[in-house]
This record gives structure tokens, C-alpha cells and sequence, in this order.
């Protein structure tokens, strides 16, 4: 499946398929959806959805509803987010890292070449994790 969204291809063929979810009703309920997410080559994240005439991805068609899908777009936090809501501890830690509990965060802003940023994005993408996931690794291995 592909869809162009705000000028950007979404493609659940060439995307790497991160987790899946979906309710717990039976298959063959009105209501029943699924959700996978992906993260693109680029680092990007979005879901994938599809369910019934009684689901959140329900469309109107000729004054009645039918079973639907959409592409949501997500960013690195909200991929998270919807990651911690549907996914079990172990498998939320084995896609984004452990979760650090009592540590605060603290945002920097840090200036790099074009060349060096594209090629943060693209190692990042290249091993599955976030571009701020390389930068605390390479802050960490320098603080040691």
C-alpha cells in the first residue's frame, strides 16, 4: 500500500515493519481494527490501519458506513507513544532502548554540516534506531 501524504510516499512495502496491534474482538466484529507501525528508510515513522464499519476506520459510503484504512504519519514521539500503549514492556524496550525512569531529559540544540546530518540519518535509519538515539550513544561512549 502507498499513499502520498503532504508531499511524502508512505509505503508499507518498501517501510520496515515495526510492531502490530489490534483490538481484542473477534475478527469478524464491526469493530474490530488492526494498526501496524513502520519506520521509513529516512528514520520516519507512521501506522498502517484497517478495520470495520464500527471502527475508527469506518467511511461514510452512500449513506452507510463500511470498513476503511489510513496512513497516519508519526513523529519519533508520538511513534513511541503509540508504541507504549499497545505493546508490552519487553517489546516497546526492544525497538526504542530501555526506558529511563528517574532520568530528566534535557534538550540541546547542536549545529552539524549538511554532510554530517545526512549521514547521521541515514546510519541511524541504516540500524533500525533514532538519530537521538546515535547521539547519546557517541555522548556516552565519550563520557566514559
Amino acid at each position: 500500500m502507498k499513499k502520498i501524504i503532504n508531499g511524502k510516499l508512505y509505503n508499507t512495502d518498501t517501510a520496515k515493519k515495526i510492531a502490530e496491534w489490534s483490538t481484542d474482538l473477534p475478527l469478524n466484529d464491526n469493530a474490530y481494527y488492526t494498526e501496524t507501525l513502520y519506520r521509513k528508510r529516512t528514520g520516519e515513522y507512521f501506522t498502517y490501519g484497517e478495520g470495520g464499519p464500527a471502527s475508527k476506520y469506518a467511511e461514510s459510503y452512500m449513506g452507510s458506513w463500511i470498513g476503511g484504512d489510513a496512513f497516519t504519519p508519526l513523529t519519533p514521539e508520538q511513534a513511541e507513544q503509540e508504541a507504549s500503549e499497545h505493546l508490552d514492556a519487553e517489546e516497546y524496550e526492544k525497538i526504542f532502548g530501555p526506558v529511563n525512569e528517574g532520568e530528566q531529559l534535557k534538550d540541546i540544540h547542536v549545529q552539524v554540516s549538511e554532510k554530517q546530518y545526512a549521514e547521521l540519518k541515514e546510519k541511524a535509519s541504516e540500524n533500525g534506531v533514532s538519530m537521538r538515539e546515535v547521539v547519546n550513544q557517541a555522548l556516552n561512549a565519550f563520557l566514559e
